[in-house]
Protein backbone atom coordinates (compact mmCIF):
# COMPACT_ATOMS: atom_id res chain seq x y z
CA UNK A 1 0.00 0.00 0.00
CA UNK A 2 1.24 3.69 -1.07
CA UNK A 3 1.48 6.26 1.24
CA UNK A 4 1.04 8.91 -1.54
CA UNK A 5 1.08 13.38 -0.04
CA UNK A 6 -0.24 15.79 -2.78
CA UNK A 7 0.53 19.35 -1.67
CA UNK A 8 -1.78 21.65 -4.19
CA UNK A 9 -4.36 18.65 -4.01
CA UNK A 10 -7.46 20.94 -5.45
CA UNK A 11 -5.68 21.29 -8.70
CA UNK A 12 -7.38 19.73 -11.85
CA UNK A 13 -4.38 17.63 -12.16
CA UNK A 14 -3.61 17.05 -8.52
CA UNK A 15 -7.35 16.08 -8.63
CA UNK A 16 -7.26 13.19 -11.26
CA UNK A 17 -4.18 11.75 -10.52
CA UNK A 18 -5.63 11.24 -6.89
CA UNK A 19 -8.68 9.47 -8.00
CA UNK A 20 -5.97 6.65 -10.13
CA UNK A 21 -3.95 6.50 -6.92
CA UNK A 22 -7.26 5.78 -5.05
CA UNK A 23 -8.38 2.87 -6.99
CA UNK A 24 -5.22 1.12 -5.94
CA UNK A 25 -5.70 1.34 -1.83
CA UNK A 26 -3.30 3.76 -1.18
CA UNK A 27 -3.05 6.16 2.38
CA UNK A 28 -3.35 9.76 1.46
CA UNK A 29 -2.59 13.48 2.79
CA UNK A 30 -3.67 16.17 0.65
CA UNK A 31 -2.46 19.91 1.22
CA UNK A 32 -4.22 22.97 -1.02
CA UNK A 33 -6.60 25.77 0.00
CA UNK A 34 -10.57 25.83 0.33
CA UNK A 35 -11.27 23.57 3.00
CA UNK A 36 -14.84 22.27 1.51
CA UNK A 37 -12.93 21.45 -1.67
CA UNK A 38 -10.60 19.41 0.35
CA UNK A 39 -13.60 17.49 2.02
CA UNK A 40 -15.32 17.46 -1.04
CA UNK A 41 -12.34 15.82 -2.34
CA UNK A 42 -11.59 13.71 0.39
CA UNK A 43 -15.37 11.94 0.46
CA UNK A 44 -14.57 11.27 -3.47
CA UNK A 45 -11.12 9.26 -2.55
CA UNK A 46 -12.53 7.16 -0.21
CA UNK A 47 -15.56 6.55 -2.27
CA UNK A 48 -13.13 5.49 -5.21
CA UNK A 49 -10.84 3.02 -3.08
CA UNK A 50 -8.25 5.56 -0.82
CA UNK A 51 -7.87 3.64 2.46
CA UNK A 52 -7.30 6.34 4.84
CA UNK A 53 -6.83 10.23 3.98
CA UNK A 54 -6.56 13.36 5.81
CA UNK A 55 -5.90 17.01 4.69
CA UNK A 56 -4.41 20.00 5.54
CA UNK A 57 -5.79 23.59 4.23
CA UNK A 58 -3.36 25.73 4.38
CA UNK A 59 -2.37 28.79 2.08
CA UNK A 60 1.77 27.62 1.04
CA UNK A 61 2.75 31.04 0.10
CA UNK A 62 3.48 31.50 3.61
CA UNK A 63 6.55 29.40 3.86
CA UNK A 64 6.87 29.55 7.40
CA UNK A 65 4.15 26.77 7.77
CA UNK A 66 5.69 24.33 5.31
CA UNK A 67 7.82 22.71 8.10
CA UNK A 68 4.49 22.51 10.16
CA UNK A 69 2.65 21.06 6.78
CA UNK A 70 5.60 18.57 6.05
CA UNK A 71 5.62 17.14 9.46
CA UNK A 72 1.80 16.71 9.68
CA UNK A 73 2.31 14.96 6.52
CA UNK A 74 4.95 12.36 7.66
CA UNK A 75 3.18 12.18 11.12
CA UNK A 76 0.23 10.98 9.43
CA UNK A 77 1.52 8.80 6.16
CA UNK A 78 4.97 7.51 8.10
CA UNK A 79 7.05 6.61 5.38
CA UNK A 80 6.12 8.99 2.64
CA UNK A 81 6.29 7.09 -0.94
CA UNK A 82 5.37 9.59 -3.21
CA UNK A 83 4.40 13.65 -3.26
CA UNK A 84 2.81 15.04 -5.64
CA UNK A 85 3.49 18.68 -6.30
CA UNK A 86 1.14 20.50 -8.02
CA UNK A 87 -0.06 23.75 -7.38
CA UNK A 88 0.01 27.60 -8.78
CA UNK A 89 -1.40 30.52 -10.41
CA UNK A 90 -0.95 31.59 -14.25
CA UNK A 91 -1.46 34.64 -13.36
CA UNK A 92 -1.81 38.04 -15.81
CA UNK A 93 1.45 38.55 -18.41
CA UNK A 94 0.16 42.10 -19.05
CA UNK A 95 -0.60 43.04 -15.50
CA UNK A 96 3.20 41.29 -14.26
CA UNK A 97 4.91 43.60 -17.15
CA UNK A 98 2.93 46.77 -15.31
CA UNK A 99 2.92 45.93 -11.94
CA UNK A 100 5.92 44.09 -9.90
CA UNK A 101 3.67 42.83 -6.92
CA UNK A 102 1.65 41.05 -9.67
CA UNK A 103 5.30 39.43 -10.88
CA UNK A 104 6.16 39.00 -7.74
CA UNK A 105 3.00 36.84 -6.42
CA UNK A 106 3.53 34.86 -9.23
CA UNK A 107 7.10 34.25 -8.72
CA UNK A 108 6.13 33.20 -5.38
CA UNK A 109 3.74 30.49 -5.92
CA UNK A 110 5.15 29.02 -9.08
CA UNK A 111 8.47 28.94 -7.99
CA UNK A 112 9.88 30.19 -4.01
CA UNK A 113 7.00 28.20 -2.18
CA UNK A 114 8.24 24.81 -4.44
CA UNK A 115 11.57 25.45 -3.63
CA UNK A 116 10.77 26.15 0.03
CA UNK A 117 8.51 22.76 0.46
CA UNK A 118 11.43 20.48 -1.90
CA UNK A 119 13.93 22.00 0.69
CA UNK A 120 12.16 20.05 3.63
CA UNK A 121 11.02 17.04 1.34
CA UNK A 122 14.45 16.56 0.23
CA UNK A 123 15.67 16.32 3.88
CA UNK A 124 12.65 13.80 4.41
CA UNK A 125 13.31 11.35 1.47
CA UNK A 126 17.07 11.09 2.24
CA UNK A 127 16.60 10.48 5.61
CA UNK A 128 13.91 7.46 4.65
CA UNK A 129 16.52 6.56 1.53
CA UNK A 130 13.31 5.82 -0.70
CA UNK A 131 10.53 7.77 -2.16
CA UNK A 132 9.70 9.28 -5.44
CA UNK A 133 8.95 13.23 -5.51
CA UNK A 134 6.84 14.39 -8.53
CA UNK A 135 6.55 18.02 -9.59
CA UNK A 136 4.48 19.29 -11.77
CA UNK A 137 6.54 21.89 -14.07
CA UNK A 138 5.58 23.33 -17.73
CA UNK A 139 6.74 23.37 -20.79
CA UNK A 140 6.49 27.58 -20.30
CA UNK A 141 9.95 26.78 -18.30
CA UNK A 142 11.99 25.71 -21.48
CA UNK A 143 12.16 29.15 -23.46
CA UNK A 144 11.09 32.84 -22.57
CA UNK A 145 8.35 33.41 -24.79
CA UNK A 146 6.54 37.26 -24.17
CA UNK A 147 3.47 35.76 -23.98
CA UNK A 148 4.16 34.51 -20.46
CA UNK A 149 8.07 34.91 -19.68
CA UNK A 150 7.13 35.37 -15.92
CA UNK A 151 5.03 32.54 -15.24
CA UNK A 152 7.95 30.88 -17.70
CA UNK A 153 10.81 31.96 -15.56
CA UNK A 154 9.18 30.58 -12.14
CA UNK A 155 8.44 27.22 -13.75
CA UNK A 156 12.68 27.35 -15.42
CA UNK A 157 13.78 27.59 -12.21
CA UNK A 158 11.84 25.03 -10.58
CA UNK A 159 12.97 22.72 -13.58
CA UNK A 160 16.85 23.43 -12.80
CA UNK A 161 16.25 23.38 -8.86
CA UNK A 162 14.98 19.60 -9.88
CA UNK A 163 18.08 18.72 -12.05
CA UNK A 164 20.72 19.59 -8.98
CA UNK A 165 18.36 17.59 -6.49
CA UNK A 166 17.87 14.55 -8.78
CA UNK A 167 21.36 14.46 -8.86
CA UNK A 168 21.54 14.95 -5.09
CA UNK A 169 19.16 12.43 -3.88
CA UNK A 170 19.87 9.89 -6.52
CA UNK A 171 22.66 8.31 -4.78
CA UNK A 172 20.16 8.04 -1.27
CA UNK A 173 17.61 5.78 -3.08
CA UNK A 174 15.10 8.47 -3.84
CA UNK A 175 13.53 9.78 -7.23
CA UNK A 176 12.83 13.38 -8.44
CA UNK A 177 10.64 13.60 -11.33
CA UNK A 178 9.76 16.43 -13.13
CA UNK A 179 6.54 16.80 -15.02
CA UNK A 180 6.20 19.18 -18.19
CA UNK A 181 2.30 19.66 -19.21
CA UNK A 182 1.89 21.48 -22.28
CA UNK A 183 -1.70 23.17 -23.07
CA UNK A 184 -4.01 21.94 -20.55
CA UNK A 185 -7.85 22.64 -19.81
CA UNK A 186 -8.46 23.11 -16.64
CA UNK A 187 -10.46 25.93 -14.94
CA UNK A 188 -7.24 28.10 -14.42
CA UNK A 189 -7.16 28.34 -18.51
CA UNK A 190 -10.53 28.98 -19.07
CA UNK A 191 -10.09 31.85 -20.50
CA UNK A 192 -8.35 31.06 -23.23
CA UNK A 193 -9.65 29.89 -26.69
CA UNK A 194 -8.52 26.16 -26.82
CA UNK A 195 -7.13 24.16 -30.08
CA UNK A 196 -5.75 20.57 -31.32
CA UNK A 197 -2.68 20.98 -29.11
CA UNK A 198 -5.18 21.04 -25.60
CA UNK A 199 -5.70 17.98 -23.42
CA UNK A 200 -8.06 17.52 -20.69
CA UNK A 201 -6.55 16.91 -17.23
CA UNK A 202 -7.44 12.90 -16.95
CA UNK A 203 -4.53 12.33 -19.87
CA UNK A 204 -2.00 14.05 -17.92
CA UNK A 205 -2.71 12.35 -14.48
CA UNK A 206 -2.34 9.08 -16.06
CA UNK A 207 1.16 10.27 -18.10
CA UNK A 208 2.19 11.24 -14.42
CA UNK A 209 0.78 7.60 -12.57
CA UNK A 210 2.55 6.05 -15.45
CA UNK A 211 5.88 8.06 -15.03
CA UNK A 212 6.29 7.58 -11.23
CA UNK A 213 6.23 3.77 -12.00
CA UNK A 214 8.98 4.06 -14.74
CA UNK A 215 11.21 6.11 -12.31
CA UNK A 216 11.28 8.60 -14.74
CA UNK A 217 13.24 11.63 -14.73
CA UNK A 218 11.44 14.14 -17.28
CA UNK A 219 8.04 13.95 -18.70
CA UNK A 220 6.62 15.87 -21.43
CA UNK A 221 2.53 15.66 -21.26
CA UNK A 222 1.21 14.77 -23.52
CA UNK A 223 4.49 12.91 -25.37
CA UNK A 224 4.35 15.15 -28.61
CA UNK A 225 5.43 18.30 -26.47
CA UNK A 226 9.01 16.86 -26.07
CA UNK A 227 9.75 17.37 -30.10
CA UNK A 228 7.52 20.79 -30.01
CA UNK A 229 9.82 22.30 -27.51
CA UNK A 230 13.18 20.63 -29.05
CA UNK A 231 12.07 22.66 -32.06
CA UNK A 232 12.00 25.99 -30.42
CA UNK A 233 14.65 25.73 -28.27
CA UNK A 234 16.65 25.45 -31.13
CA UNK A 235 15.27 27.96 -32.89
CA UNK A 236 18.31 30.63 -33.07
CA UNK A 237 17.23 34.26 -31.19
CA UNK A 238 17.82 36.12 -33.96
CA UNK A 239 15.54 34.80 -35.38
CA UNK A 240 13.24 33.73 -32.10
CA UNK A 241 12.86 37.32 -30.81
CA UNK A 242 11.29 38.65 -34.31
CA UNK A 243 8.66 35.58 -33.46
CA UNK A 244 5.01 36.68 -31.99
CA UNK A 245 5.27 33.82 -29.57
Amino acid sequence: MKNILIIGATSAIAQHTARLYAQSGCRMFLVGRREEALKLLTDDLKARGAVDIDYLDVDLVRLEEHEKVIETAAGFLGNIDITLLAHGILGDQSEEERDFSKAMECLNVNCISYLSLLSILADVCEKQKNGTIAVVSSVAGDRGRQSNYIYGTAKGAVSIYLQGLRNRLYKHGVNVLTIKPGFVDTPMTSGFEKGMLWVGPERIARGIVKAVAKEKDVVYLPWFWQWIMLVIKLIPEPVFKRMNL
